[in-house]
C-alpha cells in the first residue's frame, strides 16, 4: 500500500508538471480570446452571453473560460479555473480591445470619422431596401433548396447572400440573426487590407513593386522585400501561423500590443518572391505601413472608412484595433453579410461603384493572380481557385476567406458574388456554391 501511494504521488507530480509546461501558458491565450470575442459580439453585434458562449465561443479549450459582462463600464473579463484573467474593453468607433494588465485606460484616443452613403439607390448601391428582379434563366426552386442546404445544423451556417449581376437574388439567416446582423469576417479582413495599396497606387502615393519601407531590414537581406511580395505572402520571412498553440500568431492576437510590428523582427529564411507562407503578421505589418503613408494617426483611421468602407455603403462595418491604435487588418473586420457582399461586389466590379472608380481595373486582375509557390491558391491578399482546389467552380472564382468558414466568392465568368459566414471549418464549399450556379438555366463554361 505504501508502495500505491508513492507511485500516485510521482504521477500527480508529474501531471502537475506536465500542465504547468504545457496547459499553463496556453491559460493567457484562452482567457484572452475568450474576452476579446465576447466583448466584440455583445458590444458590437448586442449578442448575449448565453449565446455568444454557446456559438462563438464553442471551440476546444475556449469553452473553458468563465466569462463576465460589466455594462457600465464597457468591458468582459475571462478567467480559466480561476488562474488566468483578461480584460477586454470596447470603445466606440474602435470596437473591442484585449488590453494587458498595465495598459492605461486613461489615456485619451482618437476614433475615425464615419460618414454614411447618401443616395436613392437601392442596395447594394444605395441604402434602401432591394428591388426584387426576376430573372429568367434561373430556377429559383433550385437556387432556394442550394441556400437552405447551407443551413443544414452541421453546417452551422449564419448568414447566406447572393448578388446576380449586382442584384440582390437569395438572402437567407439562421435563428437570431437578420440583415442587420454584424459579424466577424476574420481572415476576410486581410482582403479589406489589401485593397487600400490598390487605391493608393491609383492615387499615385505608391506603387506595390516599391521596397517595404521598413527601417529595420535597410542594412539586411530584407531590405530586398517589396510590398508586392508581403501582398502576397511571399516575402520570405519566418512565421508560425499555428492557432491550436503559442506561436507567432496567436501571441501577436492574445499578448501584443502592437500588432503591425510582430513580424518584422523576424529573419528572412528564403529568398522574396519564392517561398509561400500565410501570415496573419505580415497583414498586420501591411496595416503599420498603411500608417506610415499618412502624417498623422487621425488621418490613418480616418482614410480606412472614407476612402473604401463607408465609400462603397458598408456603414455597418468596423474594422478593431490594437492597443497601439492600429487597425488589426489580418483579423478583426465586423460587417452585416449584405455589406461582405458589397466588397465582392466592387471586385466583380473592378473597382467601379456608381462610376467613381475606386481602385485602377487592373487591380482586381492583380490581387487574382497567382502567388509563386502558392499552386493557384493565393493571390494578393485573397484565395484563389486557379488551381482547382474547388473541382467543381469556375477556376477564375477568387476569394475572401476567414476562419470558420466565412467567405466572400467572386465569380467573374458568371456574375455573381456568394456570401456566406457561420461556424462550420468543414464547411462543404465546393457543393454549396456548385449548387448555386447550377440553378442557372444558361451555365457557362468554367
Amino acid at each position: 500500500m505504501k508502495n500505491f501511494f508513492k507511485i500516485l504521488a510521482v504521477i500527480l507530480l508529474l501531471a502537475l508538471v506536465y500542465a504547468r509546461i504545457t496547459i499553463y501558458p496556453q491559460l493567457d491565450l484562452i482567457s484572452g480570446f475568450s474576452a476579446k470575442s465576447v466583448a466584440s459580439a455583445h458590444f458590437i453585434d448586442g449578442r448575449s452571453l448565453e449565446t455568444i458562449q454557446q456559438g462563438d465561443n464553442d471551440i476546444d479549450k475556449v469553452d473553458w473560460a468563465t466569462n463576465t459582462i460589466d455594462e457600465a463600464g464597457k468591458f468582459t473579463t475571462s478567467t480559466v479555473y480561476g488562474l488566468k484573467e483578461r480584460k477586454a474593453i470596447y470603445r466606440e468607433g474602435l470596437g473591442a480591445t484585449l488590453i494587458n494588465d498595465d495598459f492605461d485606460l486613461s489615456k485619451p484616443y482618437e476614433v475615425p470619422k464615419r460618414s454614411k452613403l447618401k443616395n436613392n439607390l437601392p442596395y447594394p448601391y444605395g441604402n434602401l431596401e432591394p428591388k426584387d428582379t426576376v430573372f429568367d434563366n434561373i430556377d429559383y426552386a433550385k437556387l432556394n433548396t442550394a441556400v437552405a442546404s447551407a443551413f443544414d445544423k452541421k453546417n452551422r451556417t449564419r448568414a447566406v447572400v447572393v448578388l446576380y449581376k449586382g442584384k440582390l437574388i437569395a438572402e437567407k439567416y439562421t435563428g437570431g440573426f437578420d440583415k442587420n446582423s454584424v459579424l466577424l469576417g476574420w481572415s476576410m479582413t486581410k482582403s479589406i487590407t489589401g485593397t487600400y495599396f490598390g487605391i493608393l497606387q491609383k492615387q499615385g502615393k505608391l506603387h506595390v513593386s516599391d521596397p517595404a519601407p521598413i527601417e529595420e531590414w535597410k542594412n539586411d537581406v530584407r531590405k530586398n522585400i517589396t510590398i508586392n511580395d508581403l501582398l502576397h505572402m511571399n516575402s520570405g520571412l519566418e512565421w508560425v501561423e499555428d492557432y491550436g498553440s503559442i506561436s507567432d500568431v496567436t501571441k501577436m492576437l492574445f499578448v501584443e500590443e502592437d500588432m503591425t510590428r510582430s513580424q518584422i523582427g523576424k529573419k528572412a529564411i528564403h529568398k522574396p518572391n519564392n517561398h509561400f507562407q500565410y501570415s496573419s503578421g505580415t497583414t498586420n505589418l501591411l496595416s503599420g505601413i498603411l500608417r506610415k503613408q499618412f502624417r498623422t494617426h487621425q488621418e490613418y483611421l480616418d482614410f480606412w472608412y472614407a476612402a473604401l468602407i463607408d465609400k462603397i455603403g458598408m456603414n455597418s462595418m468596423i474594422v478593431e484595433t490594437d492597443m497601439a491604435g492600429n487597425f488589426v487588418g489580418s483579423s478583426y473586420g465586423w460587417a452585416t453579410a449584405r455589406d461582405w457582399a458589397r466588397f465582392g461586389q466592387l471586385y466583380l466590379n473592378k473597382g467601379n461603384w456608381n462610376g467613381e472608380q475606386i481602385f485602377d481595373e487592373s487591380w482586381a486582375g492583380y490581387v487574382a493572380s497567382a502567388t509563386n509557390t502558392s499552386n493557384g491558391r493565393y493571390g494578393a491578399q485573397f484565395w484563389l481557385n486557379d488551381g482547382g482546389f474547388f473541382p467543381d467552380v469556375p477556376k477564375d472564382m477568387y476569394y475572401c476567406s476567414g476562419y470558420q468558414g466565412q467567405m466572400v466568392a467572386i465569380i467573374p465568368s458568371k456574375d455573381l458574388v456568394i456570401v456566406r459566414m457561420g461556424l462550420s471549418e468543414d464547411f462543404n464549399f465546393n457543393g454549396f456554391l456548385s449548387d448555386i450556379i447550377r440553378s442557372f438555366n444558361n451555365r457557362l463554361k468554367s
